[in-house]
């Protein structure tokens, strides 16, 4: 049985400028990999999409992160930590697309 958590939930979704280039891909998944193991981050989570069709589902994307942290304060922190900026200058040109969904809990 599932817990409700509090705490400030980070949802990203990433679509590839070139779907079909594997080197792209690659540099991209690994950018999110890495960019998951920053310490602000109390959980993590890096998908792609599910195997799911309902049509309520978008999986047009190629990533997505959802980053959980223990309030605000810290993800605000993480959007100017070096780490972070260092994925978005080393990514951004990979993607063609990001869409942000943020959270806190109840």
């Amino acid at each position: 049985m599932s817990s409700l958590q509090k705490g400030f939930v980070h949802t990203v979704f990433f679509w590839l400028k070139e779907k079909d280039n594997a080197e792209h891909r690659a540099a991209l998944k690994a950018g999110v990999l890495k960019l998951a193991e920053n310490e602000l981050i109390a959980t993590a989570h890096v998908g792609s999409p599910a195997d799911t069709n309902r049509e309520v589902i978008d999986s047009t994307y190629d990533f997505s992160i959802t980053f959980i942290f223990k309030n605000k304060a810290d993800h605000d922190e993480y959007q100017v930590h070096p780490k972070h900026l260092v994925f978005i200058d080393t990514c951004a040109h990979l993607w063609t697309k990001v869409q942000v969904y943020d959270a806190e809990g109840l």
